[in-house]
């Protein structure tokens, strides 16, 4: 059964293939939703293939507008926002590269929302978020300028966000199968 996250009010991705080598998700992403921050993934390569819809792109401050059949290759390092300004929902497929802990990475986003620790536009607040980030920095980072001082600003934001009690979700337990 493929499992759905819910990553802002306004993106859901649906994973349909994990492995160490791929994440392949389909991605719905509600109509005026708002552009995530400007980021990067620091080892891992992305790709979008708009399979309705359109969807507003800008990597490497170049902008694009996808549209159904559009294919968006995102390469590793490259600062990129991806997002659904149109009137109707749109459909994609979302491919990463080694999969890396993206899926890990969304369950904690997933997490948050389904306990209401999210603002009104769905995304975690400052604490909460710096507690995440700084936890999976493999996975991707802000690109935010100066990143040394960003760096350091996020480390104390989750020092204060862990003695506030923010914690990393921990990932449900397989239920153990008894011999019959």
């Amino acid at each position: 059964m493929p499992t759905t996250y819910c990553l802002t009010r306004s993106e859901f991705v649906t994973v349909r293939e994990h492995s160490p080598d791929a994440l392949v998700v389909e991605v719905e992403y509600s109509p005026q939703g708002p552009p995530p921050p400007p980021h990067f993934h620091p080892s891992q390569y992305e790709r979008f293939e708009v399979i309705v819809g359109a969807l507003r792109a800008v990597v490497d401050g170049k902008e694009h507008t996808l549209h159904a059949g559009d294919v968006l290759d995102v390469p590793q390092g490259a600062v990129h926002q991806l997002w659904n300004p149109g009137d109707t929902p749109t459909h994609a497929t979302w491919s990463t590269r080694p999969a890396g802990r993206t899926r890990e990475w969304f369950a904690a986003l997933d997490s948050l929302q389904r306990q209401g620790r999210t603002g009104s536009k769905g995304t975690p607040g400052p604490l909460a978020l710096a507690v995440l980030l700084t936890a999976y920095r493999d996975t991707l980072r802000l690109a935010l300028r100066p990143r040394f001082l960003v760096s350091a600003a996020l480390g104390v934001l989750a020092a204060v966000g862990r003695l506030r009690g923010h914690r990393l979700p921990t990932p449900p337990r397989p239920t153990p199968v008894r011999a019959v």
